[in-house]
């Protein structure tokens, strides 16, 4: 028997092929959520429209064989034509699977392989003008560049790609008057730049909470983003050594759990991804400490056991957690009927 549901991202392919405008298909799922059964819920938390199918892979193994080989032929002296050649068949090809096929996966390759290309052509352009006039040329016109791909084919990545390059004009300038600002405080100006990438995410989160459009998509892109420059300045400063002690290793472990905690208010997994390597050298200085034989096995083993036990227990986590949240919290972050899963 045919499934009658309505899925979310059955909705959101209807809005890509133009079927229906994107306030009628919001207006359309809020009132389906509140017909019990009538839109199908989606298996997990965090959606993410990655693949629609098998042949956005066969298609992403195709772009990645077709540009890869693309370079090889064009590159000769240095990196500028390889480059516009990269940039000029993404855009086209974008008009094929993006435009046209709506295609996930590939859109989000060529929107990236396109973002790379024009910052490495400007790049290798300005080089001779010294290192912070080339990355801020370089992040200026990708800034550019990915802009009017955002008005051409509204790729959900490409605002993170757009933060990116901000980004690199940030530090190009910054360098120019302080060379070593990239790395003066042992690189917590990421950290800084983190924070402001976290805050525009939330901004797409709060706007979004039941996470049915395009903006849910966008900030978990921010997410992706924002993650690593938050997590990795703060754990290289706490482990400056290449074993951490046991101050070190038992702050590590508070920091985790302190991104556990932000991760599971506003629903999103990026920090704990990037800080499970930190996690892994705790465990290992923690064993070690009690006289133990800490093996790469073991501790990989016990890094394993913490995601799968987090992942299965991430639901009633997060329902209990926000219960006792003050409502000026809880009312801005994804609401707890998105995991309705409940502990036995």
């Amino acid at each position: 028997m045919a499934n009658d549901s309505i899925s979310r991202d059955d909705l959101r392919r209807a809005v890509s092929a133009g079927v229906i405008d994107q306030p009628s298909a919001e207006r359309l799922a809020a009132f389906l959520a509140a017909t019990p059964g009538a839109l199908a819920v989606d298996s997990e938390d965090e959606q993410l429209r990655l693949v629609t199918g098998f042949g956005d892979i066969f298609v992403a193994i195709g772009l990645v064989l077709f540009l890869g080989a693309l370079v090889f032929m064009t590159n000769g002296d240095g990196w500028l034509l390889p480059s516009l050649a990269v940039a000029v068949s993404s855009w086209v090809l974008a008009e094929l699977f993006t435009r046209l096929r709506r295609q996930a996966l590939p859109s989000i390759l060529l929107l990236l392989a396109f973002a790379a290309a024009v910052f490495t052509a400007v790049n290798s352009v300005f080089s001779g003008s010294g290192s912070a006039a080339a990355l801020a040329s370089g992040g200026l016109a990708t800034g550019v560049a990915v802009g009017l791909h955002w008005w051409r084919f509204q790729v959900p990545v490409t605002i993170a790609a757009a933060c990116a390059a901000a980004t690199a004009v940030l530090l190009g300038a910054l360098q120019s008057v302080f060379p070593d600002v990239a790395i003066s405080f042992n690189g917590l100006i990421f950290l800084v730049i983190g924070l402001a990438i976290f805050a525009l995410a939330m901004t797409f989160d709060t706007s979004d909470r039941e996470r049915r459009t395009r903006r849910t998509d966008i900030a978990f892109w921010l997410h992706a983003l924002a993650a690593p420059m938050i997590v990795h300045p703060v754990m290289q400063n706490i482990i400056t050594g290449e074993t951490p002690g046991t101050f070190e290793a038992a702050l590590t472990l508070v920091i985790f759990l302190a991104l556990s905690l932000v991760a599971l208010t506003v629903d999103r997994r990026a920090m704990l991804v990037s800080s499970l390597l930190y996690l892994g050298y705790a465990i290992y200085s923690v064993l070690e400490s009690g006289d133990a034989l800490p093996s790469t096995s073991m501790v990989v083993l016990l890094v394993g056991a913490v995601v799968l036990a987090m992942s299965f227990a991430w639901r009633p986590l997060r329902a209990a957690l926000l219960r006792v949240l003050p409502a000026t919290i809880s009312e801005r972050v994804p609401p707890a009927h998105l995991s309705p899963f409940k502990a036995s």
